[in-house]
């Protein structure tokens, strides 16, 4: 069997970065790209907030050419999901599709966290296309129209008044008639003129025509009557699931899945093994940060590998 100096899982900008700085410094990476190779972004339409692209530049354009460019310093890619790993020794081994095996001396970790999204009719159709699960990445598009927003935590909170910048009207709808977001969160909501409220009714669909979305239909708990919310953007904020359940709990993580890392670099619990983008960020889930911790993951990598790396595990714990 094949081992390999570096493999990395998952190819968002966070997974793309680090391939780049990996192939650059000469350790031949092999990327597995996942069942969806870009991540998110390939879902998405025009980006305008990746610096470097002043007329804005289409999600999956700018994937194609970050994984070009990993592939001209010698990245090399395997199509495929990582199904299971083993890290209780080295080299580590990567189980992709169940069937194919692969060993590496260090393993950078960049498999994104998934949007939780609604599972309603009219939903997948229209994401990228009026549903979004990001308002700073398409809350600019938005500006002076009616906007939805769906979830009643601090997230959905912050989602709203984020978009209160852009829209004309801002309607945060809930299923149950109280929220989950901490009360400061609460009041900023309350307080903003441009948020509406429509609380314990459940959204059963999402209405477009010609590919447009035109508002999100809700049943009212109560009474089981339905109604069209006019709407031409719904943000979906009901939270994110890191995409770690493969890991089998072999890697320390939080509550939620979110593996954790030492505070001054992106080494995890297991020395060799370091992990950068969103399933290690819960709170930025940007594009530009993913890259930025992709590059500081692939940099402590290549440090590891050349035995000037300390893993203190202990600074988690100060």
């Amino acid at each position: 069997m094949d081992e390999r100096k570096a493999i990395i899982l998952g190819t968002g900008p966070a997974g793309l970065t680090a391939a780049i700085y990996a192939a650059r410094a000469n350790l031949n990476p092999l990327i597995i790209e996942g069942n969806e190779p870009g991540g998110q972004l390939t879902l998405t339409t025009e980006i305008e907030n990746f610096p470097g692209f002043p007329e804005g530049i289409m999600g999956p354009e700018l994937m194609d050419n970050m994984r070009k460019q990993a592939e001209r310093f010698g990245a090399e890619f395997f199509f495929g999901a990582v199904t299971s790993v083993d890290l209780s020794k080295r080299p580590f081994r990567i189980t992709v599709n169940e069937s194919d095996e692969f060993l590496g001396r260090s393993l950078i970790i960049s498999t994104g966290a998934s949007a939780k999204m609604l599972g309603i009719p009219g939903e997948a159709e229209a994401l990228g296309h009026g549903v979004s699960t990001c308002a700073t990445c398409d809350g600019f598009f938005f500006r002076d129209k009616k906007i939805v927003v769906v979830g009643g935590g601090d997230s959905a909170m912050e989602e709203a008044l984020f978009l209160t910048k852009f829209a004309s009207e801002v309607t945060i709808v809930h299923r149950r008639d109280t929220l989950r977001a901490s009360k400061v969160m609460q009041d900023r909501a309350h307080d903003n003129p441009k948020i509406k409220w429509v609380m314990n009714h459940t959204p059963v669909a999402i209405k477009s025509e010609d590919h447009h979305v035109i508002g999100l239909e809700v049943r009212n708990n109560e009474n089981g009557h339905t109604q069209l919310l006019e709407a031409e953007g719904v943000f979906i904020a009901i939270g994110h699931q890191p995409n770690t359940a493969f890991l089998s709990g072999q890697v320390q993580t939080d509550k939620v899945g979110y593996i954790v890392t030492i505070p001054q670099n992106t080494a995890t619990s297991v020395e060799g093994v370091f992990a950068c983008g969103d399933v290690m960020d819960s709170r930025y889930r940007q594009a530009i940060t993913a890259a930025g911790t992709g590059c500081r993951a692939a940099m402590d990598l290549e440090k590891y590998l050349e035995g000037a790396f300390v893993h203190d595990w202990s600074l988690t714990n100060p």
